[in-house]
């Protein structure tokens, strides 16, 4: 750490010419220990890590992570990194080193943090650092050659080292330590922990893309498997990110499937993380009785990906006639796993954050017959708050814990992230000092962790593990022996509370309850139920802890879950009218999703003039509008009727808003209308048999006419007799004869036809037969006018 003591250490200068050999010594140093800083300087300026601006740092990074046993020289590098605008001056650098070990761990926490204040402190080297250009930094070493007096005769322990440079203004100091072993001592167990996780995420799983760029040759995923292949990690996966790989089948990238099968090759003692690493605290706190455990991931899966095997002949001839391929879907199960050597119920809350309650909860949880493990630091037990070492394997009350080494833990993780070497020396160096104390002071084996974080370099992350795993006097031990050690008692203490992650884990509950109620409209509610409960953990990942964008994917994701509830309802309806005694209704569902949806329309009326069918079944057709029909009967009397509508699944959960529609009654102008059409029908039928009637008369008037000319005629040619005759007659009348008896003649005549003619017209008969046997006589009576 690089701090400004009040005063300067007293100091003795070096010779120059041993400041330059053994600069020379830490390069050779770092070309042959592996993951070790360089002290090699740089020719030309390099640009500086992330600082903060206007600042410079000076780092102090002991070469084999601080550690010197007998005839060992002392190998450092100084880097100093300028963020100003400015250049530096040149600076000398004075590396001293403590002639007592420290005392304890609180004593290497107090110097490690800058406290130099007081100790005990003899220069053994100085260098000049040439100047650093603006937005630069500069890396040199110093060393102590084995033979030097100030190594020699050193006990086993931890001593305290620095460097520092004047400034204007005052002293620059950057502590370290190195750690001389105890060469007669015997080995500790020591596990790492490692979790394999992913960068967080709102959605339920990674998609194709996301796998690619991940398990690209340099992507975060690789990396990570890169870091912890050919060393004794113990591997947390997160099951989400196999699951993502195997839910894709025929059509998962072809690096996330090689990713996939080295994951599961390698040897390393393992167990799954919760899903998406969600925090167990947090669910716990919210009322959960137990860890969420991921669902059906079926709504991920084209069944299309997964072809079945070519069946061979005899089981072709022994299958049932019509019975169905078996489905080649892998299960939830497969789906998850991490692998072999994977040990079940071990729960990794986020750091800190489990207390009594929690790890009492999660202890009272029995898998595959053993009780479950929770691991948490070393700080949330009474003994690590204090400083003191813990053991691995502990027992909270009737809890079985793995206890990691906050300390080391936390210098682990802070090297695995450095990108140069020159700058992971100094954290990895720390580690292996408190590894020191913890190995000399711990009544069983220890653990460390590496802390989670999905962007690290395989070189930073092997580098770390491999300094926990070769610490002096330790040896490495898996999961299950660290499971298998004695436990020893330890007190855990109250952690402090995270109100908004409670209270987002309870309302992400909420939302997921209802989603499942909904989801009753489906015939595989896991098609909804799958992905909710996924993006659930997702949201509660332990990464997602202090990441400015976790706000904005909660409430991006309750959106959601809004618009998927109001995917389904009834389309508002306007006010009908009902004429006559029976008809259907007529409404529409409207159904967003992807799926087909089973639902009942509930229709009540709120008076009895309507008969309505108070359930009808539906199913609505996906992605569209589906009509509804329901048939309603009108009761006597009329008036304004209003239908309640309410549509719910076959498990009676209401879906959608409940809608109401006016129908407008007239069951009376049905009876009304029926008469009203009967007379008229009936007056229409009336008019038309009066109006052939009439034509019929017309067309029979001039055919009895003709009769009666006719029968005039014959009468008057035996009467009177031809023409000859009437004109004798007629003369005869002139003579005398007497106009009485022609105008008898005449007049029997006319009374014969008339009485021919009204017979005709009495009875009302249609013209004879024997009319329309003589044609000629209308001619002829015509003829005779």
């Amino acid at each position: 750490m690089t701090v400004t003591p009040p005063g300067t250490p007293a100091r003795r200068r070096a010779p120059r010419l041993a400041a330059a050999v053994f600069g020379a010594l830490a390069i050779v140093g770092t070309l042959l220990v592996p993951g070790v800083a360089s002290a090699a300087p740089t020719p030309e300026p390099t640009p500086t890590a992330s600082i903060a601006a206007g600042t410079t740092v000076f780092t102090l990074a002991p070469v084999s992570n601080g550690v010197v046993r007998a005839g060992d020289p002392l190998t450092v590098s100084v880097t100093l990194q300028n963020a100003t605008d400015a250049a530096t001056a040149p600076a000398e650098i004075t590396l001293s080193l403590g002639s007592t070990p420290l005392r304890d761990r609180q004593a290497l926490t107090e110097w490690l943090d800058g406290a130099t204040a007081g100790a005990a402190l003899d220069p053994v080297g100085t260098v000049v650092l040439d100047p650093v250009a603006p937005g630069a930094e500069e890396t040199t070493g110093i060393g102590l050659a084995a033979e030097d007096p100030a190594l020699a005769g050193r006990a086993p322990g931890v001593y305290p080292l620095a460097a520092s440079y004047s400034t204007g203004t005052g002293v620059v100091t950057s502590t370290s330590a190195m750690i001389v072993p105890s060469d007669g001592a015997g080995e500790v167990g020591i596990g790492v922990l490692v979790p394999i996780t992913a960068e967080p995420i709102a959605e339920g799983l990674l998609t194709a893309d996301e796998l690619s760029e991940l398990t690209a040759p340099s992507g975060a995923l690789t990396s990570q498997l890169d870091g912890v292949d050919g060393t004794a990690a113990i591997l947390a996966v997160d099951p989400a990110i196999p699951a993502a790989i195997r839910v894709l089948g025929t059509t998962a990238p072809a690096t996330a499937l090689a990713w996939l099968e080295r994951l599961e090759a390698l040897p390393n003692s393992r167990f799954a993380l919760q899903f998406g690493d969600a925090d167990v605290t947090a669910q716990l706190e919210a009322g959960v009785p137990r860890p969420l455990s991921p669902g059906s991931l079926t709504a991920y899966m084209n069944p299309s990906d997964f072809p079945s095997p070519t069946p061979s002949p005899t089981a072709t001839e022994g299958a049932t006639a019509g019975a169905a391929a078996p489905s080649n879907t892998p299960t939830t199960s497969e789906l998850l796993s991490i692998g072999p050597s994977t040990r079940d119920g071990v729960y990794w809350p986020a750091g800190g954050t489990a207390g009594p309650d929690v790890v009492a909860q999660l202890g009272e949880i029995v898998v595959d017959g053993r009780d479950a493990i929770t691991v948490i630091p070393s700080t949330s037990t009474a003994g690590g708050a204090d400083g003191s070492t813990v053991a691995a394997r502990g027992l909270a009350g009737d809890a079985d814990v793995l206890v990691y080494d906050t300390d080391a833990s936390d210098a682990l993780y802070e090297a695995s992230l450095r990108e140069k070497s020159s700058l992971r020396g100094a954290p990895l160096t720390a580690a292996t000092a408190y590894l020191a104390f913890a190995t000399a002071e711990a009544d069983g084996p220890v653990l460390v962790s590496l802390g989670r974080s999905a962007e690290r370099s395989r070189v930073g992350l092997g580098t770390a593990i491999t300094t926990a795993t070769t610490a002096p006097n330790v040896s490495p031990r898996t999961l299950g022996g660290l499971a298998a050690s004695p436990a020893l008692p330890v007190e855990v203490q109250d952690a402090a509370a995270a109100p908004e992650r409670v209270a987002a884990a309870s309302d992400l509950v909420a939302d997921e309850s209802e989603v499942a109620r909904f989801a009753t409209i489906l015939d595989d509610a896991s098609l909804l139920t799958g992905p909710e409960r996924a993006e659930l953990l997702q949201l509660l990942g332990v990464s997602w802890i202090g990441h400015a964008d976790w706000a904005t994917a909660l409430a991006d994701h309750r959106v959601t879950t809004a618009e998927t509830l109001d995917s389904v309802s009834l389309l508002p309806t306007s006010a009908l009218n009902l004429y006559g005694s029976s008809a259907s209704l007529r409404f529409w569902v409207r159904n967003d999703l992807d799926y087909p949806v089973n639902l009942v329309l509930y229709t009540t009326p709120d008076d009895l003039r309507l008969d309505v069918q108070r359930e009808t079944p539906i199913v609505a057709t996906p992605s569209s509008n589906t009509r509804v029909d329901v048939p309603v009967q009108a009761r006597v009397g009329s008036g304004e009727v209003t239908l309640a509508l309410q549509l719910r699944s076959p498990a009676f959960v209401a879906v959608g808003a409940p809608e109401s529609v006016d129908v407008n009654v007239r069951a009376e102008w049905e009876a009304f209308g029926i008469a009203a059409l009967s007379v008229v029908v009936g007056a229409l039928l009336i008019v038309g048999v009066a109006r052939t009637v009439l034509r019929m008369r017309r067309r029979g008037r001039p055919t009895d006419a003709a009769a009666s000319a006719d029968d005039g005629e014959g009468a008057a040619d035996v009467g009177v007799g031809d023409t000859g005759g009437a004109e004798t007659g007629a003369t005869g009348a002139k003579a005398g004869v007497g106009p009485a008896g022609a105008g008898a003649v005449d007049s029997a005549s006319s009374d014969e036809g008339k009485t021919a003619v009204d017979a005709a017209d009495s009875d009302g008969s249609e013209p004879t037969a024997t009319d329309a046997e003589h044609p000629g006589a209308l001619p002829d009576a015509e003829e005779q006018r």
